[in-house]
């Protein structure tokens, strides 16, 4: 039985209505050995409704649930859940709640801040017979996935032999095999995958030999004619940073952005923003997004960079300039998530030509979202793009890049 204070937590708030938003949500599954017909789910997700104190998950119909625990990934620190059916979680508030459906209700550690978030890792594992089988000796995982970042990890010893969806795949340090993708349609994935065993002499060791030390090999190669040994690369659909432009009016060579960046390293107590060649940085400004606290925030300039002792990854030049943004040292198993906003004026990639907004960047980030400006309607994007509009009716694109390469963009548009 429950201990009774975490009893009274769950009574039902009256007259409170949840309206749940959420973001970055990525979910890694992991499957169990085939005869159990099991896999193990572990769901980041971001609840972010101001003011919230609980979130609400949902247990998908037809599988047999064990929830094993829920972390705030803050603090790292455990949170109270317990899991509720559908006229539960109603009472509770959550009217979005199907009656035929059970939930994972959970107590956040803190109300969620304005223009932030509460960010939480559920752990817990499914039976799904529906999903997860064999026949003979291939498995095959079916199942529809909602979720813009999925990862699925094969049983240890099991090789992939088919993958329906463009994925990335990777040899994880335990020697299991990951699958992994961004979803960049509007539509859930309807994923199959099969696997079979390897055998008994198949090599899954994941050390890299010591004439292929990975620490010392690029992914950039000096000589084009010769291959990457040893690369190392990180799982593209997990990484969260992301990005948003608001494009000024393109006389002004200006646009407002912020970009979302998590700190997990421990004791990591501060964000480099190295400043493009050609571009200017004004009003910088940041926050913790998992609080609200706003930052410490300095712009350095040349001899400046090397008098605080920040190490910029390039040498310093006269006009080399960093934003530097301080945070309290990240603890064990903890973790800080920034939102960083500024300023830039690019001239040279960012302008008006023959009165028309000309944007040619290149962006790094997986997500990236560029808002035009007031009274401009779109004519040209060179890289496809889902297009929508802002409450206040100006054009927003959002692009996905799946990929590890930058993604060179161009847009061209008009005054209407």
């Amino acid at each position: 039985m429950l201990p009774f204070l975490l009893w009274l937590f769950f009574l039902p708030v009256t007259g409170q209505t949840i309206v749940q938003t959420q973001a970055d949500s990525y979910t890694r599954y992991e499957l169990l050995p085939p005869v159990t017909q099991s896999f193990r789910i572990i769901y980041d997700v971001s609840a972010t409704t101001p003011g919230v104190r609980y979130y609400f998950n949902t247990l998908r119909r037809g599988s047999r649930h064990t929830v094993e625990r829920v972390t705030d990934l803050h603090t790292g620190e455990p949170l109270r859940w317990r899991i509720v059916d559908g006229l539960e979680a109603q009472s509770m508030g959550y009217t979005a709640a199907a009656e035929d459906t059970d939930y994972l209700a959970v107590e956040l550690a803190r109300p969620v801040p304005v223009n932030g978030e509460a960010r939480l890792r559920i752990d817990k594992t499914y039976m799904d017979p529906a999903s997860y089988f064999f026949r003979e000796e291939t498995i095959y995982f079916e199942r529809s996935l909602g979720i813009e970042r999925n990862s699925v990890v094969l049983p240890k010893g099991y090789e992939l032999i088919a993958c329906n969806y463009p994925s990335q795949v990777q040899l994880e340090e335990d020697g299991r095999i990951k699958i992994s993708f961004i979803n960049t349609s509007p539509a859930a994935v309807p994923l199959k995958l099969e696997a079979r065993p390897l055998s008994a002499t198949a090599n899954t060791d994941n050390v890299a030999r010591p004439e292929l030390r990975r620490e010392q090999v690029s992914v950039k190669v000096p000589d084009p004619g010769r291959a990457r040994l040893g690369l190392n690369f990180s799982e593209r659909a997990f990484q969260d940073r992301e990005i948003v432009y608001f494009l000024q009016q393109p006389e002004t060579h200006a646009f407002r952005l912020y970009h979302d960046y998590t700190e997990s390293r421990e004791g990591m107590d501060r964000y480099l923003n190295v400043v493009r060649a050609g571009s200017k940085v004004e009003n910088p400004s940041a926050y913790v997004l998992d609080t609200g606290e706003r930052l410490k925030v300095e712009t350095l300039r040349g001899k400046a960079i090397s008098e605080k002792g920040i190490d910029i990854g390039a040498p310093i030049e006269e006009d080399s300039e960093v934003v530097v943004i301080w945070f309290d040292p990240v603890k064990k198993g903890a973790s800080t998530r920034l939102r960083i906003e500024e300023t830039y004026i690019d001239e040279n990639r960012y302008l008006l030509y023959e009165d028309e907004l000309i944007w040619d960047r290149a962006f790094g980030r997986n997500r990236n979202t560029v808002i035009l400006p007031d009274g401009w309607f779109l004519v040209d994007c060179l890289v496809p793009a889902v297009i929508d509009r802002t409450s206040d009716g100006r054009v927003r694109l959002h692009f996905v890049n799946p990929g590890p390469g930058a993604l060179e963009t161009w847009i061209r548009a008009r005054r209407r």
